[in-house]
């Protein structure tokens, strides 16, 4: 392929797709292992994302007003904790002048999600509310689905359709025949009174029957839902206050409990000095008992982080409510860094807004309140940026510092929640003999599930196609049945 076509590959792409083996297991897991249906589908991926300059939009190339109609965004977390694509179709006119750019607008977005979190996928979701005929264009439906089924490989979860009118159930038995039988399996049909079995209520707009106060505008860029910083103390309006005496008292309680661990880590934090006082004295919060060993780190250009992708959280039944994040600075220089979440009223942590020293590490204790439990759709957000030598690390010179450094300087990563079910959670400790648990063990369940629900499907096709020839045969039985006995009928009547 790339002998004879090499001038329709973007060299970025083909660069890409000798390293990043995860992009080609995609591509080969969506194709059932199939070599030869797998190279047809890069090639016509990689021709498509030439075509489109896919590697070269920004907002900056697209017209203001595309981001600013607000039929397409990424908004939220469906029950599964996958990202949530919203078309609102009801903003959506026909306009062959304006479908190219339409079109580079989806291949925008799923690009920008692509690279911001590494191709996990995507819940699809069409809110048909208050649409109607003016509304149907089947061609730009029809590349929204071939968005997914050609060039993004294994990145749809589902599509969920909200209250599609009837006028336009012509419409979409047509789409059906452009998905194929595998993703024809993820369309679901809902409305207000099921609409959340897939999505939760916190992330469904009111006219959904949700409670969520989302509304979209632009700019800027809707990125994420992290607009809320993550206060020390949870949902507080500012970062130095003190906690409050239910916290104290839960504190004091557990701290109880756990006395030994917490004298050692005293001993450990008393000789961190990259800090300043007032986050020193919140050092001393005691280590969770349950957290995560960081098994995998994520390797920034300012500082790794550990763990690189999940935050384990306990359910109500097993009782873990904190977990460890670790920061590792690798450069020359302070880093500034902060935390912001999707749930801020859930959650605290300790130090929130702080610096890390030069070639030092610092632990960062996540917590949730009483009463809360973590979910799959929690979000965190870690921001670091270097600072200058000459610029202290109080809190003043912090704040100041966050609102003068530019977006372009600024490292962000991301970590998403995963909670444990098990009533047993001792290999999540931090326990020496904890820290031999594989790291990819989960994804790899995963992928071997994802394969056996693949071969599971094949297995149907080939079942359904065996019926079919079996119900052909027998009506073609029974025509010769007839054939046979209309020529006895016929040789009969001569003869009389």
């Amino acid at each position: 392929y790339l002998l004879d076509k090499s001038e329709k590959y973007d060299s970025r792409d083909v660069e890409r797709l000798q390293q990043d083996d995860k992009w080609v297991e995609n591509y080969l897991i969506w194709c059932h292992d199939v070599v030869d249906d797998t190279l047809k589908m890069i090639d016509e991926s990689l021709q498509w994302r030439k075509e489109y300059t896919v590697n070269d939009l920004t907002e900056s190339v697209l017209p203001k007003w595309l981001f600013e109609n607000g039929s397409l965004f990424l908004h939220g977390y469906d029950k599964e904790g996958y990202k949530l694509f919203w078309f609102r179709v009801k903003h959506h006119t026909r306009d062959p002048k304006q479908q190219l750019e339409k079109k580079k607008l989806v291949a925008f977005w799923l690009e920008h999600y692509a690279k911001r979190d590494h191709g996990k996928p995507l819940t699809v979701v069409f809110d048909m509310a208050e649409t109607g005929i003016s509304h149907i264009d089947l061609d730009f439906v029809r590349f929204i689905v071939n968005c997914f089924t050609d060039y993004y490989p294994n990145f749809l979860t589902k599509i969920v359709i909200f209250e599609m009118p009837w006028i336009m159930n012509a419409a979409f038995k047509i789409v059906k025949g452009w998905l194929g039988p595998d993703a024809i399996s993820m369309l679901k049909f809902t409305n207000k009174s099921d609409v959340q079995e897939y999505i939760s209520g916190e992330y469904l707009p009111p006219h959904m029957g949700g409670t969520d106060s989302f509304k979209y505008s632009y700019p800027p860029l809707v990125d994420d839902d992290f607009q809320t910083p993550l206060c020390e103390n949870g949902p507080i309006t500012s970062e130095d206050e003190h906690e409050s005496k239910e916290e104290i008292d839960a504190d004091t309680k557990e701290s109880g409990e756990l006395n030994e661990e917490q004298n050692l880590n005293q001993k450990k934090m008393n000789s961190i000095e990259q800090i300043s006082k007032s986050e020193e004295t919140d050092k001393t919060e005691i280590k969770p008992k349950n957290a995560k060993k960081a098994l995998t780190t994520f390797k920034g250009p300012l500082l790794h982080i550990s763990p690189a992708e999940e935050l384990y959280f306990g359910s109500k039944e097993t009782g873990e409510k904190k977990c460890l994040i670790v920061l590792t600075n690798i450069t020359k220089n302070v880093v500034a860094f902060k935390v912001r979440t999707t749930a801020p009223e859930k959650y605290r942590v300790k130090p929130s807004n702080s610096s890390c020293e030069p070639g030092t590490s610092l632990d960062i204790i996540v917590s949730l309140h009483g009463g809360f439990a973590a979910s799959l759709q929690d979000r965190f957000l870690i921001m670091a940026a270097e600072m200058d030598q000459s610029s202290g690390a109080g809190v003043p010179e912090l704040t100041q510092f966050w609102k003068e450094v530019p977006r372009t300087k600024v490292m962000e990563h991301r970590l998403r929640c995963h909670v444990i079910e098990s009533s047993k959670p001792s290999s999540l400790t931090l326990k020496e003999n904890a820290f031999n648990i594989p790291a990819k063990t989960n994804e790899d369940l995963h992928i071997q599930l994802t394969r056996l629900l693949q071969i599971n499907k094949r297995l149907q096709e080939q079942i359904d196609r065996c019926l079919w020839f079996q119900q052909l045969s027998v009506v073609l039985s029974l025509l010769s049945v007839t054939v046979v006995a209309f020529c006895f009928y016929l040789a009969y009547t001569q003869r009389s």
